[in-house]
């Protein structure tokens, strides 16, 4: 698993990884033959044959000069698949979040993103340059020593071929022990993260309300979430690594003593010394990479939580394109027998819905809070699929139009507008990237934006900082509705645009939605009612259901859901203040 997600990770890149692996165990067969031929060596010298073992010798050296020569290659090689995770790595990312469902981005979901494409693809792309080439090569030099120990005694290499499956399992073991505690690391070094972000973009919120002294009470609750995990980690990296090293030189010992049994005897024999001679030396080569691939263990251990992370980012599945994509014939926006839950959901949000928006015409979605209104909405540009049920537009189904085509369909005007770091004309042009200055003007004109720019003195140019934090809230929303407009779609999302506004840029925003009735199908979430009023249909929502649809007069004089919200806000306009 872990190596199949580091080849979907390198995607087209995926062969160089292949190459390294194949030249890193290349590698550790040289390095186990080059070994190997110290024992005839040996022989030679303690047989004092001088030329036998000059021989050998410059077999031996010839030996390491090729696995000098082939380790820098191989290391060439890691650095190359490590810079191809970098580059490579993000960009598939990337192209897998995009085409993503909108919804999937909520706050926990975008700050384990930020952590795996920053932390983690780091960790990752260290991998084949630091870690793979040892523990590739110091798997592979063993298994040939061993054949080297068999030719000496067959007890010895008995010994030793059956100590490495048992090592292996202990590894295994090992690296289970601190599985869980490294992803509970990793999570909580995410939300902290994502915490310090928070801390820094809500000072003036955590200012207003320090009366207390607790404006870090949530990033220190973060921080200490940290530092106990933290410490489990350490705990448990330690103890996997002593049952690592413990089990090595366990086999370590069983070979010596099988070693001094095999040549010990009442009879010092030359073939009995050089026998105990060479096998202590291939026992010690048999141990030593051993002894790396098990040091090496917790930074696999921590490179396949990473590659978990990555995985279950890429196990996602990406909204459904359709193989033959078809074209609106007109606007008309339907939702037919339309009902939703959120995954992992068992209560419907949305149920048994039927509703149709005529091109041109404005319909107002009204109801209480949780009723299912910005649910609703955020179905029609897919932030989610629906559960059972059809959305069409022109009668055609949403998933059986491409991403693109539905997006030339459809603009959005949010509650909360985000700006980016950069002028107000490059704030508009986000809805068309290719517009003109004068497009870009007549979008301001068209959302009342002209009036901010006479007040500033770079105009268009004017940075507005990050999220728009050199723009009042009221100045936001008129940018975003012109960056809206620009685009020029012909169904137009509008969610409580006005809810956070003064009452000038309430009537500004209200005045724009009247122009573009019957230029636009408005699809409009408010409480305002002189925005209501507009409306040629109020769809009333309660628990995710259509309770009535009309009209305003016809709402208003049905005694239902609607009539009753007039008399609340008939009662709210009547409150006085009296001394």
């Amino acid at each position: 698993m872990m190596m199949k997600t580091l080849l979907q990770l390198l995607g087209e890149d995926a062969p160089k990884f292949r190459r390294y692996a194949m030249m890193a165990i290349l590698y550790g067969l040289f390095s186990g033959l080059t070994i190997s031929v110290m024992v005839p060596m040996l022989r030679a010298l303690l047989l004092e044959d001088v030329t036998r073992s000059a021989l050998w010798l410059v077999v031996l050296l010839c030996g390491v000069c090729v696995c000098w020569w082939w380790r820098i290659r191989v290391e060439k090689a890691g650095i190359a698949v490590g810079i191809a995770v970098l580059q490579g790595g993000r960009h598939r990312l990337g192209d897998h979040i995009s085409r993503l469902p909108v919804g999937w981005f909520n706050t926990q979901n975008t700050a384990r993103l930020s952590h795996v494409i920053s932390q983690g693809v780091m960790e990752i792309a260290q991998l084949p340059a630091h870690v793979f080439t040892p523990v590739f090569s110091g798997a592979m030099t063993p298994l040939i020593i061993v054949i080297s120990l068999f030719t000496i005694n067959w007890k010895m290499g008995m010994v030793a071929l059956v100590a490495l499956p048992f090592m292996v399992a202990v590894f295994v073991l090992a690296a289970r022990l601190g599985e869980q505690a490294d992803q509970r690391f990793q999570d909580s070094m995410a939300t902290s993260s994502q915490r310090i972000i928070e801390f820094a973009q809500a000072q003036s919120v955590l200012r207003a309300f320090n009366g207390a002294g607790q404006s870090t009470q949530f990033l220190e609750k973060a921080f200490d979430e940290q530092r106990q995990s933290g410490k489990s980690l350490i705990y448990l990296s330690v103890l996997s690594v002593i049952l690592n090293t413990w089990v090595v030189q366990a086999i370590f010992a069983a070979l010596i003593m099988m070693a001094i049994l095999s040549f010990a005897g009442p009879t010092d024999t030359a073939d009995t010394v050089i026998g105990l001679v060479v096998s202590l030396l291939l026992i010690n080569r048999f141990v030593e990479p051993l002894l790396g691939v098990a040091g090496y263990g917790e930074a696999l251990r921590g490179a396949r939580n990473h590659l978990k992370d990555v995985q279950s980012i890429f196990d996602i599945e990406p909204l459904a394109e359709p193989s033959a994509a078809q074209p609106p014939q007109h606007t008309t926006l339907s939702f037919n027998q339309v009902s939703f839950r959120y995954p992992g959901e068992e209560r419907y949000a949305i149920h048994d819905v039927n509703l149709c928006a005529k091109p041109g015409s404005m319909t107002a979605l009204v109801g209480r809070s949780g009723s299912g209104k910005s649910t609703l909405m955020s179905l029609i540009p897919r932030a989610f699929d629906v559960t059972s049920g059809s959305i069409t537009i022109g009668d055609v189904d949403l998933r059986d139009m491409s991403t693109q085509q539905l997006s030339a369909q459809i603009s959005q005007i949010f509650q909360m507008p985000y700006l980016f770091q950069s002028r107000i004309a490059d704030n508009i042009r986000v809805g068309k990237a290719n517009a003109t200055d004068a497009e870009v003007l007549e979008a301001a004109q068209l959302a009342g934006v002209t009036e901010i720019l006479q007040r500033l003195p770079d105009g268009l140019d004017t940075l507005v900082g990050e999220g728009g934090a050199r723009l009042s809230g009221g100045e936001r929303q008129r940018i975003s509705i012109a960056r809206a407009l620009i685009k020029d779609a012909p169904i137009l999302l509008v969610d409580e645009a006005t809810a956070a506004l003064d009452m000038e840029n309430q009537a500004i925003i209200t005045q724009t939605l009247a122009r573009l009735r019957g230029k636009r199908t408005l699809l409009v979430i408010t409480h305002q009612l002189a925005t209501i009023k507009m409306a040629d249909q109020i769809v009333v929502l309660d628990e995710g259901a259509v309770k009535e649809s009309g009209n305003y007069k016809e709402l208003s004089a049905s005694n239902g859901p609607y009539s009753h919200f007039l008399s609340q806000q008939r009662q709210v306009k009547a409150w006085r203040v009296t001394p």
